[in-house]
């Protein structure tokens, strides 16, 4: 009985949003009774946001599954795990055999980046589905990123992100990090850091259709019109060829394609993309201008830079201008951190990266980063023949409300043949599933952030163990992950996943010590495989990945490195330094140089000068985050929907007063695809021409049991985006600039 009120602080990293914030969580017994930041964590030093603040609302939500549901007789039912993976086994199994495998689609939501069984154990279940139905929230948000550094640094992994620590000068698109706490660059306390940066003097400029809180803290605000981004940016690689300021400096002995970009970006003159753009030339030449003669700067754009037509380029334009400037790979520039699971660079170059190696049976589209457009999986289900999807497998995903044409795409889920859903809710696309397998709640599973320290504006490192044991009927998710595995491999519902995770291990153990130049090589792997910790589950996967990284102690042959006893010795975690020069050493082209204009980009870019000829849309439609908010799946936590209903359409009062709308009242808008009612927000903060409305909600399906979110559904603004517009070169859903019509409510 004393244990059970003793009460006792742990830490732990916060697994809800990329800034890898860390908790200081206080328990009595197994209840938690308060959540504040850890001050002595190493990254985040003390910040806290409202959703790292409710992870124990979360945790014990009575809404989380805690045991699998089965369709019995038309209605999902609690039934036990030999039940559900029997049942999964069975339903699977007939629609492989029937149809083949590629008839298995599975859909990867973005929280398994947050996770070590997403990470580690998900390649294990792709590999046995065999399936090229592959597809992930990568297309709705990010995919263009991954495409523009493939081309250009030989890996589509290979990602640089601001040195906002040390530049004198950041210019920021599409991006609003004081709400979304930094995207595709782990920085915790952005605002701070923001904040920061403006102290020490530097300066800060955002380019926003909308006058967001990080605008408001800039020392410059611009109105963009939605899409264009890649227009500004190309008059911008103009204006620095012709103010005599493109010079990569140092960086310039690792650069191919310097004089093609220079003619590539001729007809794109500041005068020529100051009207589509919306930014007057004067101001364009200035901001090129000062980014090349500040001491340090640097471009960063994150998912308003990637949910539009020319994601791609834009995306690239945003690397090449850094390159320009001489701030890439340099302090206070763009920089590619060094993880510390990820072994050491020792050499340039390789095969470089490709993409459309296949393409769809069932849509033509082809493929990116081993998978296809998520705009297009409504298609694939609809399909007939060759490449369709009669089965489904959502992992950690929601595509029902966060996919574009979601009225399409609910409809295509309600006529598979089997749908299996891994989440701990029953959401909106999980009610139409025959299984669903639920993981255990975040406070009982350890974390590592094994993506989002690939994105860290510092290098760190930080473990932390389990909080809370699993209740008697959770599953770790990865078990879930490598008990799917198996039952795709033909081993079937019956099979160990821990015979799996020992294959897993023994097999990334063997190929540490094989590797070329090894500090391992001669050792025995049972020698090695004793002293790794951490197990069973991803703990010893990643003690080995620790121990064999850029820092590690190489199993004693480097005694001051680091291993997961290392870590968990140290709970507010390991500072392992700023960010170092990583080219050319990065690099992955068969050049063994940064490509600055490579052929499928060069190639894209008439499409763009295409784009300037146009005459002006309408009303165009963008999106917004909300701190409080993460996609759709944070509006079940009472204090995290509690006050002013944040789902209303933003409207400039300009063109409110032009279309006869009122504040508060209802107006009707719609798209090519649907319709929906909303509130409407009078607000000056928008650009004219430009209405706003929030992502992730619409939470009022019959079927779906998220009493919290059920009464604050809002509506779901994926009624409005088009599953036809695409960005061409990556296949990215267009988010952002979405031609709109309004007209008041009857």
């Amino acid at each position: 009985m004393a244990e059970q009120s003793q009460t006792r602080t742990v830490f732990k990293t916060c697994p809800l949003c990329e800034a890898t914030c860390g908790l200081a969580i206080t328990l009595q017994g197994d209840q938690v009774t308060h959540v504040t930041g850890d001050k002595l964590d190493v990254f985040s030093k003390g910040y806290l946001c409202p959703k790292g603040a409710s992870i124990a609302q979360l945790h014990n939500d009575p809404d989380r599954l805690r045991r699998p549901l089965m369709r019995i007789d038309g209605q999902l039912r609690e039934v036990s795990w030999p039940e559900a993976f029997q049942a999964v086994e069975q339903g699977l199994g007939r629609v492989i055999a029937e149809h083949g495998r590629d008839a298995v689609a599975v859909y990867l939501g973005n929280p398994n980046s947050h996770t070590m069984a997403g990470n580690l154990f998900m390649r294990p279940m792709l590999k046995a589905l065999a399936s090229k139905n592959i597809f992930s929230a990568s297309s709705v948000d990010q995919l263009p990123k991954h495409v523009s550094c493939g081309l250009m640094f030989g890996s589509p992994a290979t990602i640089p992100v601001p040195d906002i620590e040390r530049t004198d000068y950041l210019l920021m698109l599409g991006a609003n990090p004081l709400e979304s706490n930094g995207s595709l660059c782990t920085a915790p306390d952005f605002p701070g850091r923001l904040r920061a940066l403006r102290q020490r003097g530097a300066k800060l400029v955002v380019i926003d259709p909308r006058r967001t809180r990080t605008a408001e803290l800039a020392d410059e605000h611009f109105f963009i019109r939605p899409g264009t981004d890649a227009l500004l940016l190309m008059a911008m690689v103009n204006s620095l060829f012709a103010q005599n300021l493109a010079d990569p400096g140092p960086m310039a002995q690792h650069v191919n394609g310097l004089d093609d970009l220079r003619e590539l970006s001729r007809p794109f003159t500041p005068q020529a993309v100051a009207g589509p753009c919306g930014l007057a030339a004067a101001d364009i030449q200035r901001l090129a201008r000062e980014l090349a003669q500040a001491p340090s700067a640097v471009v960063y754009g994150r998912m308003g830079a990637s949910t539009q037509e020319f994601g791609a380029l834009a995306n690239w334009l945003i690397d090449a201008i850094n390159v320009l400037i001489g701030s890439f790979d340099r302090p206070g520039g763009a920089m590619f951190p060094t993880p510390a699971h990820l072994p050491p660079r020792f050499k340039a170059g390789g095969k470089g990266w490709s993409m459309g190696r296949w393409t769809s049976p069932a849509t033509g589209a082809p493929e990116v980063i081993g998978e296809f457009p998520v705009a297009t999986l409504a298609q694939t289900i609809e399909a007939q023949g060759a490449g369709a999807a009669r089965a489904l497998i959502t992992i950690a995903g929601n595509p029902a409300l966060t996919c574009p044409n979601s009225q399409r795409l609910d409809k295509a889920l309600a006529s598979l043949d089997f749908l299996v859903c891994v989440d701990f809710y029953l959401n909106e696309t999980a009610r139409h599933a025959d299984v669903i397998l639920p993981p255990c709640g975040p406070l009982s599973t350890a974390q590592y952030d094994i993506v989002f320290y690939g994105f860290a504006v510092h290098n760190v490192a930080n473990f932390s163990p389990p909080v809370i044991a699993p209740g008697p009927d959770e599953l770790d998710k990865w078990r879930i992950m490598l008990k799917l595995a198996l039952i795709l491999a033909g081993q079937g519902a019956a099979a160990d996943p821990l015979t799996l995770e020992q294959m897993i291990i023994e097999g990334a153990l063997n190929q540490a010590i094989q590797a070329k130049g090894s500090p391992l090589a001669g050792r025995q792997p049972a020698e090695l495989l004793a002293q790794l910790h951490g197990g069973p589950g991803p703990g010893r996967l990643l003690d080995l990945m620790l121990r064999t990284g850029a820092y590690g102690d190489w199993f004693g042959l480097n005694p001051q490195g680091l291993s997961l006893d290392v870590l968990l010795a140290n709970p507010h975690g390991v500072d392992l330094g700023p960010l170092k020069p990583g080219v050319p050493n990065v690099l992955r082209t068969p050049s063994a140089k940064i490509e600055l204009a490579p052929s499928p980009l060069a190639a894209d870019v008439d499409r763009l000068a295409q784009a300037m000829e146009r005459p002006p849309a309408g009303t165009l439609l963008v999106g917004r985050r909300n701190l409080r908010s993460n996609n759709s799946w944070m509006h079940n936590i009472p204090p995290l929907v509690a006050g002013k209903g944040r789902c209303t359409l933003l409207v400039h009062p300009q063109d409110a007063a032009a279309l006869g709308l009122e504040d508060g009242k209802t107006a009707v808008i719609a798209s090519r695809v649907g319709s929906l009612q909303m509130t409407v927000e009078l607000s000056e903060a928008l650009m004219p021409g430009v209405v706003c409305a929030p992502h992730g909600w619409g939470h009022h399906a019959a079927g779906a049991r998220l009493s919290v979110a059920a009464a604050n559904p809002g509506v779901n603004s994926n009624v409005l985006t088009d599953d036809q517009l695409l960005d061409r070169l990556s296949g990215n859903c267009v988010l952002n600039g979405i031609p709109v019509t309004i007209q008041p409510a009857a």
